[in-house]
């Protein structure tokens, strides 16, 4: 015979018992709506000034002079979890999830305010349509061409490509605003592949 969760438990203590787990529920119901809210209006909105701003209220950890393009999806259910550095551009169209349904974080990891799945770091830039799968940390410097499906970490200076996305060279300075995209060029470095 199977005993409920409830079995021996008076009246009055299981009313709160339900109570606190309906407004737990309320709770975090409110905060997923919050979350999808401020993402959809992060998507279209008109400036990246605004998205980035609306992204940081949903708590994504952007610090200064990041540009991120329209359309961008950056984690709904846990958005705290993704951190991005300085001077780092998000190309349009970029997906960025910090968890995925069967891989959970460790409890730890779940309960630690400071835990982040997915960290770009700074001078960093990803390419449109590329999409950065969970625990991956983007170098310093490091470019994401567009299209791209990044599963593991990138290594700083290092340009990678593809399904799943590899390293195809190396970049001798961070591609930003302020260098011209032929001196970025004339740094880059093929890496060449080993026969196997």
């Amino acid at each position: 015979m199977r005993t409920s969760q409830w079995a021996g438990i008076r009246y009055w203590d299981m009313k709160k018992k339900i109570e606190s787990m309906v407004q737990l529920s309320l709770a975090q119901r409110l905060i997923g709506m919050k979350n999808r809210i401020l993402q959809a209006l992060a998507r279209s909105a008109g400036t990246q000034t605004w998205r980035v701003r609306l992204h940081r209220w949903r708590g994504v950890k952007i610090a200064t002079d990041v540009h991120i393009s329209s359309d961008v999806i950056v984690e709904i259910e846990c958005p705290h979890w993704v951190s991005i550095g300085n001077n780092v551009q998000i190309g349009v169209r970029t997906t960025i999830i910090a968890h995925m349904h069967g891989l959970p974080p460790t409890k730890e990891e779940f309960e630690d305010k400071e835990y982040v799945s997915v960290r770009i770091e700074d001078n960093a830039n990803i390419g449109a349509g590329a999409m950065i799968l969970p625990n991956v940390t983007i170098g310093h410097g490091a470019v994401v061409t567009a299209g791209s499906i990044v599963s593991s970490s990138v290594p700083p200076l290092t340009m990678v490509q593809g399904n799943p996305a590899r390293p195809i060279a190396q970049c001798g300075i961070p591609l930003t605003w302020e260098i011209p995209i032929k001196e970025f060029f004339r740094k880059l470095r093929p890496i060449r592949e080993k026969n196997i």
